[in-house]
């Protein structure tokens, strides 16, 4: 699968603008603030339908205009498709495969592929357990339809429980016959939402320790674990010993809605004893492994979005990823960086071609 050309229309800094691509290595340069992150953003959106960086559709829409227009075509199994959003303000979106629109959004996740690397993913590392566990939803979501549509039904359960909770503390009386019937529709989605997680987990985790040795050359070891209450008990023997807890609490507090992945470098959490380096070797490792994951279930190559992936890293990691992503095992990728000089350089020193783009202001133009 490759991205053939990129459409812009009021997106972001963007009046307009009309690319064309290389199946290969793509590079935006130009200073920051320029907009080279924001067609990466764009290209994210015409494969999940949402911005990497920002849930409110509306404010992608250019400062002082009505609608905003993304638009690409894609070769997908040697099958042309050509995909486009758009929103006008206070009206629903608008997203269309091959000019007909979806009937619900959740219907074009998977279709194609995209893993983006970028800075903001320093949160996975450094904020709550409710990141990581976006993360692990994300991937399987792009390769298992009915995994997001069980997800919905898990969290509309425990929105119920929590509300029949909150009832019991005003009323002081507990409806056991509904709690039973709440905790069972619970625990049908919960138990298959962790079944489907930790099978994802068993397949990945080897892919993330082959990126990471690759990466750093075996300079350091690291561990991803997965920690949920259901590893240890079952769902129903965790609401029953609860219940007095999450009565006085007014919220359920055990479930899949409490899972974690642990992160560690040397046995230590990363987030206090990784430098930042190690801490974005470890990241970019985690993406990179999505992408091989991604590339196992749907049997073809997903893009590679790389934002600004130079920053905090040393030259010979560096010389490594590009080595890596240039191989025949990924695909096509779009690289953002500040730094025209060193995207030539390093790929002129791993003999890769690459199309390169001037990114200035809201304007693009081929280098």
């Amino acid at each position: 699968m490759w991205l053939k050309n990129l459409t812009l229309l009021n997106f972001k800094n963007y009046n307009a603008a009309d690319l064309s691509f290389s199946k290969t290595v793509n590079a935006f340069v130009g200073n920051n603030g320029a907009g080279k992150t924001n067609l990466l953003d764009a290209i994210h959106y015409l494969c999940l339908c949402k911005s990497y960086f920002n849930p409110i559709d509306s404010q992608q829409i250019k400062a002082g205009e009505e609608l905003f227009l993304v638009q690409g075509d894609f070769d997908r199994d040697d099958k042309k498709e050509k995909i486009s959003c758009g929103l006008k303000r206070n009206h629903k979106k608008s997203f269309k495969r091959n000019k007909k629109e979806y009937d619900k959004l959740a219907d074009h996740i998977g279709l194609f592929p995209v893993v983006m690397i970028s800075p903001y993913d320093i949160n996975l590392i450094m904020d709550g357990s409710e990141e990581r566990r976006k993360f692990i939803d994300n991937v399987i979501s792009q390769t298992d339809s009915k995994y997001l549509d069980e997800l919905i039904i898990y969290n509309k359960h425990l929105l119920n429980r929590n509300a029949l909770l909150k009832q019991i503390a005003v009323t002081r009386t507990l409806d056991v016959a509904l709690l039973q019937i709440l905790d069972e529709q619970l625990m049908r989605s919960g138990n298959l939402i962790f079944e489907k997680r930790k099978q994802f987990l068993l397949d990945f985790i080897p892919l993330f320790n082959k990126h990471y040795h690759f990466l750093t050359s075996d300079a350091e070891q690291v561990s991803l674990t997965y920690l949920s209450q259901l590893n240890e008990n079952s769902f129903e023997d965790l609401l029953k010993h609860s219940l007095e807890k999450d009565r006085l609490l007014e919220r359920t507090t055990t479930g899949i809605h409490k899972d974690e992945l642990q992160f560690e470098i040397a046995g230590m959490p990363m987030k206090k004893f990784g430098s930042q380096g190690q801490q974005k070797s470890f990241l970019i490792a985690l993406k990179l492994a999505q992408y091989s994951y991604l590339q196992k279930y749907k049997n073809f190559k997903p893009l590679l979005l790389l934002d600004d992936i130079f920053d905090k890293l040393d030259n010979n990691r560096i010389h490594k990823l590009m080595e890596m992503v240039s191989h025949h095992d990924f695909g096509q990728i779009f690289i953002t960086d500040a730094n025209k000089n060193r995207v030539e350089a390093v790929f002129s020193e791993i003999e890769v071609d690459i199309a390169l783009f001037e990114v200035n202001d809201g304007g693009v133009i081929n280098a």
